[in-house]
């Protein structure tokens, strides 16, 4: 399945992230981490989430996978906000600082992503995850490889080769 063309084929970056917001804000990741897709402008992107017992490592915190793939999910949907309908982007290298344990009584935390630039072939990005608190717990710097959109081609079993 893919998401952004059975929600918004040939749409702008940004106007694919406003109909995924309206759709419901919760692309596949999230339904397995629980966290949201609620906010997307001209250069920037905001995901929520709560951090439950699922996502704990074996010392009694949340694994620094949730908080990296909050930002992650900022950070590239942040980029993806400036790309045209036939653009499409993907993660190169994600920088994570982790700031402060985040435990479930942390509470709900907030990714807030924004594009430092976007050229032809590269984009930045930078993204902090924050609590209700407003103290940052995480913050990250990602650089994305700006593409062409691969053409969806759905296979059917009799074109597969064996």
């Amino acid at each position: 399945m893919n998401l952004v063309d059975e929600v918004a084929p040939g749409l702008s970056g940004l106007e694919t992230l406003q109909a995924l917001i309206s759709a419901g804000g919760r692309p596949p990741i999230g339904e397995s981490l629980d966290f949201t897709f609620v906010e997307a402008g001209d250069g920037w992107a905001v995901f929520t989430g709560t951090p439950g017992l699922h996502a704990y490592n074996p010392i009694g915190t949340i694994h620094g996978g949730y908080a990296a793939t909050l930002l992650d999910s900022a950070c590239g949907c942040a980029v993806h906000s400036k790309l045209s309908a036939t653009q499409a982007y993907t993660t190169l290298e994600l920088k994570v600082s982790y700031l402060r344990p985040i435990t479930t009584e942390t509470g709900p935390l907030r990714a807030e992503g924004r594009v430092i630039s976007v050229g032809r072939r590269a984009a930045f990005a930078e993204a902090t995850l924050k609590g209700a608190d407003e103290r940052i717990y995480a913050s990250a710097t990602s650089t994305l490889l700006v593409m062409e959109r691969p053409q969806s081609t759905e296979r059917t079993p009799s074109s597969r080769r064996n």
